[in-house]
């Protein structure tokens, strides 16, 4: 019995590493059943036996390469929790960059063909797993900007934060073929340099934003007093 749920067990990790690859791949509705258990190793009615359908493997295989690629880059970035918020927020900007730069990476692929031709089908399982990162966002741009800032510039600030992330790794995709040393190219391939720029540009603005708010605040005292 023990040898036949290690085999049972087996058999799902594998059908979930190659269906994490084909739906990267392919995306949702260009994946087939018959190439995912092919490449699995495994009979086509393997699938319905351990997932139900095609349906339900989607969501599973999102969630499995989103946990793969979190234990492989850890959202702290390997900074302790105890450290100045800044630092906290650097080493989870860095963590993001490395994972979703990975060659190693699937869920990224397989969120971004879904986002260009949406099913529906991942929307509950990526807000199970993901809310908890944004959340950490959240809170460190928030504890980073300190008192006296609206959740209005904390979201701008995170969603800036995230686009600076996440944008190059598209742009990469699009320019994949063209040299990067071309003056008109935005490739990035030094991923370590671009991820202490997006730090640096990031907290920089961050300090910007925090001294405006400090200035504005003394304006209106200043005025105050003068009434």
């Amino acid at each position: 019995m023990k040898v036949l749920r290690q085999d049972a067990a087996r058999t799902r990790k594998s059908l979930l590493t190659a269906a994490s690859e084909v739906f990267a791949e392919k995306g949702y509705r260009d994946a087939t059943i018959a190439e995912i258990s092919e490449r699995a190793g495994a009979n086509v009615a393997a699938i319905s036996y351990h997932f139900g359908g095609k349906e339900a493997l989607y969501g599973e295989a999102w969630r499995y390469a989103f946990r793969e690629s979190i234990k492989t880059h850890p959202p702290d970035g390997g900074v302790d929790e105890s450290a100045p918020a800044e630092q906290r927020l650097a080493g989870q900007i860095t963590a993001v960059i490395r994972r979703i730069n990975d060659d190693r990476n699937r869920e990224f692929w397989i969120s971004h063909k879904e986002i260009a031709n949406p099913t529906g089908l991942l929307d509950e399982v990526m807000e199970e797993e993901i809310k908890p990162l944004r959340r950490r966002t959240m809170a460190l741009v928030r504890e980073v900007l300190g008192s006296g800032n609206s959740e209005k510039k904390v979201r701008f600030c995170a969603t800036s934060i995230v686009g600076l992330c996440v944008v190059p790794t598209l742009i990469n995709m699009v320019e994949k073929h063209r040299d990067d040393r071309e003056n008109d190219s935005l490739r990035v391939d030094d991923i370590e340099g671009y991820a202490k720029h997006v730090v640096t540009f990031s907290l920089a603005g961050m300090r910007a934003i925090q001294n405006n708010e400090e200035e504005s605040m003394s304006n209106h005292e200043r005025g105050s007093h003068e009434e």
